[in-house]
């Protein structure tokens, strides 16, 4: 079994800062990829970052500039920086990972993060 544990969402007002960590555990081999989607109330859940095993990233346009992806390889475990924080953030957010050589992709359970103005 895979299990990935989210940690670190809240409440922050506009303008500040919070870190999103998010650590697999289970039968996983090699990680193809880790990243974080999120879901706003009304919204379909969109892409925020991801990182390849390579090391490369992806970001939303709408987070360019004000969040960074990482990942702690030793450990499992993907971060979501969150800096200059917007209403428009306030979302669940969703730690996803892909494993190689498996179809199948695993999510976590979602950390609430809301801003307020």
């Amino acid at each position: 079994q895979v299990q990935l544990v989210e940690s670190g969402g809240g409440l922050v007002q506009a303008g500040g800062s919070l870190r999103l960590s998010c650590a697999a555990s289970g039968n996983i081999f090699v990680i193809n990829a880790m990243g974080w989607y999120r879901q706003a109330p009304g919204k379909q859940r969109e892409l925020v970052a991801v990182i390849r095993s390579g090391g490369s990233t992806n970001y939303a346009d709408s987070v360019k500039g004000r969040f960074t992806i990482s990942r702690d390889n030793a450990k499992n475990t993907v971060f979501l920086q969150m800096n200059s924080l917007k209403l428009e953030d306030t979302a669940v957010y969703y730690c996803y990972l892909a494993i190689l050589r498996d179809r199948n992709d695993y999510w976590g359970q979602g950390t609430q993060v809301t801003v307020s103005s």
